[in-house]
């Protein structure tokens, strides 16, 4: 990956913390931590997410951030929030699935799991299922998560093959915040994907927590139509 270049510096020690700190929000800090009960409050900051996206692309064209990225694991919750939006400014496909794939064992929380998205994925799909696929296989809870976030971003709309949604519907885990994102998942496929999914439901494929989730979220959407939430209502267990 090339994050560095005669025209860029390494920021000194404690920069990149001490911008972080410029940009707190304390009653900012104090909401999104009763969002996040896996987080201890005293890793937050307090910077909310347009200020770190922006504080990204500021570092991405001023430094060599590639000691900050090999930088693992980071002390604040922020900082890997950073570090996840510095992965999305590469524009090389592999380079950015290595680091990425650094990243993900030090993911500890649903927020930053879902935050990350690399535009670079867009355009390598097929690469990308791959990588999803051995992802899906980890038994880690957040990568897991990612894969099939992964999944649900780029693979119901023109890229969608039914696979997924077995994948996503067969994967057994105790694991609730893996649970949530299945819900997520089925909600937004019948958003997108409906007659493929709908038998999902129908059958009883997923656990009945997840069922009765994906439901709720599916007919919280105005994607879905006043028939469909009717019957998707009648479908609850």
């Amino acid at each position: 990956m090339d994050t560095k270049s005669p025209k860029r510096r390494e920021p000194a020690p404690g920069e990149i913390r001490e911008r972080l700190f410029a940009l707190r929000d304390e009653k900012y800090k104090a909401f999104h931590c009763g969002l996040m009960p896996t987080v201890d409050p005293d890793t937050v900051i307090g910077v909310r997410v347009p200020a770190l996206r922006k504080l990204a692309k500021e570092l991405w064209r001023e430094y060599d951030v590639s000691p900050f990225l090999a930088g693992l694991p980071h002390r604040y919750y922020e900082e890997n929030n950073l570090h996840g939006f510095l992965i999305e400014q590469i524009r090389d496909y592999d380079a950015c699935v290595t680091q990425l794939e650094r990243f993900l064992p030090y993911i500890d929380n649903w927020a930053t799991c879902d935050m990350v998205a690399p535009d670079v994925f867009g355009s390598h799909k097929e690469e990308l299922a791959a990588r999803i696929r051995k992802w899906m296989a980890s038994g880690e809870t957040y990568t897991v998560r990612y894969a099939m976030g992964m999944l649900m971003r780029y693979f119901l709309e023109e890229d969608f093959c039914p696979e997924y949604l077995k994948t996503v519907a067969e994967y057994s885990t105790e694991e609730y915040y893996i649970r949530m994102m299945q819900a997520w998942y089925f909600a937004t496929a019948l958003a997108k994907q409906y007659e493929a999914a709908l038998p999902y439901l129908e059958n009883g494929a997923l656990e009945p927590w997840t069922h009765n989730k994906a439901i709720q979220k599916a007919v919280e959407s105005r994607r879905i139509t006043p028939q469909q939430k009717a019957y998707l209502r009648g479908l609850r267990r």
